[in-house]
């Protein structure tokens, strides 16, 4: 059966390595046809991908980039898109059987559940849209019987584990984290980071956002929230351990204290090709795990007096309704803020305890109050900063 493929996000690191596990697939024997492709404004990347792909569309986000992509004659044979609704309309077709969605944000929270609404296998990078409406997105998956599979190292990991498992039988879900390039510095220490100094992570190239939100541990908090809504699992059974050489991508502690981990070098192909060719398994080139040149596996608990922002996340978890909404969009401006040495390392983690603090959670909530309470936040904290 042909794998018929859209990618949001198809010149970031996830679509690139998607790209890269699509070409192992067809050298595998899989007919696979990348049917959409979509980026910002990497109009250069985005041109080499149409000649080698030959995709019958692309959506374009930036409209200068739009713009120039018009008028260059690669682009001749393929439909452009820019347009809001051209997204939607996009995710909606009946040309393709899987989207590979790795916006960045909040932005990728609509075309999932559009893609959810039309039936579609969605391979989800894109975290927030479990953060912010993770709620909402498993009631649609369950009305459209749509399927979910995370490309996420540490949710792929927690699936794979969970494989021929009962999840009544869950102990514990425990997520792994590398610790970032800060790892053992104390809150004294956080206050003098830079921005260079937080994008060097030393296990995974990653874009600048997820690098920064790595860094301060929110990405793990993100990741925790995530997990609640994939696996369905209380929050009281979700914990995180740093483990700096990032071999454990994550592992599942059952009733009888077993625990079950999956393992592998830090690599995004390994579950980006496993959430396309899932529940099956496809032989690949990638390089494998050499434990002779592994020598230890090394395990320590997080310090959230230092790393406020994982403590923020699990108060948010254990808290639920739309807290999770405010913590995301406060993340997202906050991060930015950082980015162009507006505000300190450490200020990330008190805009989003500021931000969470004024907020009144919604327990019931359609998707239209999570884009107002999404709105709002954002505005709010541009106005207070001149952003």
């Amino acid at each position: 059966m042909t794998k018929r493929i859209g990618i949001l996000g198809s010149t970031g690191s996830i679509g690139v390595n998607s790209l890269v596990v699509i070409n192992n697939l067809i050298s595998n024997g899989c007919d696979c046809e990348v049917v959409f492709l979509s980026s910002n404004n990497n109009v250069t990347d985005l041109e080499k991908q149409v000649l080698e792909f030959k995709p019958k569309s692309v959506y374009i986000n930036n409209e200068s980039s739009y713009k120039i992509a018009s008028t260059n004659p690669n682009f001749s044979n393929t439909e452009l898109l820019n347009k809001d609704e051209d997204l939607i309309d996009l995710v909606r077709r009946d040309n393709y059987d899987i989207l590979i969605n790795s916006f960045v944000g909040f932005a990728g929270t609509v075309p999932t559940i559009e893609a959810i609404k039309a039936g579609k296998r969605i391979a989800l990078a894109n975290k927030e849209t479990m953060v912010v409406a993770g709620k909402l997105i498993n009631e649609l998956c369950d009305e459209y019987n749509a399927e979910l599979i995370p490309i996420d190292s540490e949710h792929s990991a927690i699936l794979q584990c969970l494989l021929g498992e009962k999840i009544e039988n869950v102990n514990k879900i425990i997520l792994t984290a590398s610790g970032g390039p800060f790892r053992g510095y104390t809150y004294e220490q956080l206050k003098t980071v830079t921005v260079k100094q937080a994008l060097k992570h030393p296990n995974w190239n990653m874009g600048s956002k997820i690098t920064i939100d790595s860094a301060t541990l929110m990405n793990k908090g993100l990741e925790m929230i995530e997990a609640k809504w994939l696996f369905r699992v209380e929050a009281s059974k979700i914990e995180v351990i740093v483990h700096p050489q990032s071999i454990i991508h994550s592992m599942v502690e059952f009733c009888d204290t077993s625990i079950k981990a999956q393992m592998g070098i830090p690599d995004m192909k390994v579950p980006i090709q496993f959430a396309l060719t899932y529940p099956e398994r496809v032989k690949s080139s990638f390089v494998p795990l050499d434990f002779s040149k592994t020598p230890k596996l090394d395990f320590e608990k997080v310090d959230t007096n230092a790393f406020k922002c994982l403590r923020i996340a699990y108060d948010v978890l254990e808290n639920g309704g739309t807290y999770s909404t405010v913590l995301n969009a406060a993340n997202e401006i906050a991060v930015e803020l950082f980015l162009k040495d507006r505000i300190g390392f450490t200020d990330i983690a008190d805009i989003i305890e500021e931000s969470l603090s004024g907020h009144i959670s919604l327990n019931d909530f359609t998707l239209e109050d999570l884009i107002d309470i999404d709105t709002e936040t954002r505005n709010k904290l541009k106005e207070k900063y001149k952003f």
